[in-house]
Order: structure tokens, then sequence, then C-alpha cells
């Protein structure tokens, strides 16, 4: 009987789920545009730099789950509609450059100047030295934060019920709801921790194929 009822609600979970990664994958946007934002936080222009740290302290001092409020609801409020999914990929992608953009630029100022020092002597310009010398360290130290930060989104997408959009968990809500059973949230569960045990070896797989830098 439960295996019937798995069956047949299996495939309205497997379109939830297809949601949740949708949101995941666009997130990861957030990685490039989270390097980006970290050395602008450096930048010797100090008008950027403030304005950096002015990002980052909102972003990262709100809850995502008032920013997704804020982007849907918020500017609806006053006179702006922008698509659900919209609201959903801005508010995730700039929550999460924000944290990224912290751990770059923390990794950025842990390599010892000497480096950089090195790499003047070599005549290299700022942006090789930054790309060639500075970065790759800087991968390499920043994975384990990093790969949290991913893990963390596998569950954060789950957030995105609150305006209406049907991921996984929402999916699973309203099944065990109609259906008076809690069979739906297991194989939640069970997609929840397949996710995050596939990201969690991707970045152990990527650590030890940059374990040439120490």
């Amino acid at each position: 009987m439960h295996m019937d009822y798995v069956i047949s609600i299996l495939p309205q979970m497997c379109g939830g789920w297809l949601v949740t990664m949708q949101i995941f994958a666009v997130t990861l946007l957030s990685l490039p545009l989270g390097v980006i934002l970290g050395i602008a936080r450096l930048s010797k222009f100090k008008p950027l730099a403030w304005f950096m740290e002015f990002y980052v302290w909102v972003f990262r001092g709100t809850p995502l789950l008032l920013q997704l409020l804020f982007w849907y609801y918020g500017l609806m409020a006053v006179g702006v509609r922008i698509e659900r999914e919209t609201a959903v990929y801005v508010a995730f992608i700039l929550n999460y450059a924000a944290y990224l953009a912290e751990i770059f630029r923390s990794g950025i100022q842990s390599i010892d100047r000497g480096q950089y020092e090195a790499a003047d002597v070599l005549g290299l310009s700022r942006r090789q030295t930054m790309t060639q010398i500075i970065l790759p360290q800087v991968f390499k130290r920043v994975l384990p934060p990093i790969g949290n930060e991913v893990i963390n989104l596998v569950k954060d997408t789950a957030l995105v019920y609150i305006i209406a959009m049907s991921e996984l968990s929402r999916v699973a809500r309203i099944r065990a709801v109609t259906d008076d059973t809690l069979v739906p949230f297991a194989i939640a569960a069970v997609f929840y921790l397949l996710m995050t045990a596939i990201v969690q070896n991707f970045f152990k797989w990527v650590e030890a194929r940059l374990d040439y830098y120490h």
C-alpha cells in the first residue's frame, strides 16, 4: 500500500525537485559574482569599498526570507510587478553573493604579502598577480566554507514556499496535509539528503584536485 502510494506521488515530487534544482543551479551564478565583489571589497577606490561593505552588511544582516518578501510583495506594493521566479533568483543570488564576497575577501587577505611583492619583482601586472598567483591559492583555502554555503543553499530553497512557488518541500507539505500522511516528508528528506551528499562529495573531489596548493 505504501509503495503504491509512493509511486503515485513520485511524479509530483519529482516536479517539485526540478523546481528546487532550478533555483539551486541559477543561484550558483553567485559564485563568480562573489569573487568579483570580494575583490571589490578590497578596492583602493574608497567609495567602491564602502558601497560593497554596505551591500554585504545589508544582505548578511537581514533574513533571506525577508528579502524574498521584499523582492516579490514589497515591489508589488509600490507598483513594480516582477515574475515570481525572477524575485526568487534576484533574492538568492544577491544574498549568497554577499556571503561569498566575505569568504573570498578573507581568503584574499589571508595570502602573505610577500607573494604580491614577488609577483611585482617578476613584472606581473595586478590582474596577472590576482588570477595566476593569488586566486588559485584562495580557492583552495575557501573551499570548505564555500561548500558549507552551497549545502545551505540546497536547504534554503525551501524558503520560496513563502511566495507560493511549488518547490520540493511545498509539494511535500501539500500532499502530506491532503493525504494525512508523513510519507511525502520522508520522500522529500531523501531528495535533500541525496543532493547534499552529491555537493559534499563534489567539494571533497575538488579539494583533492587542488591539494598541490598548501
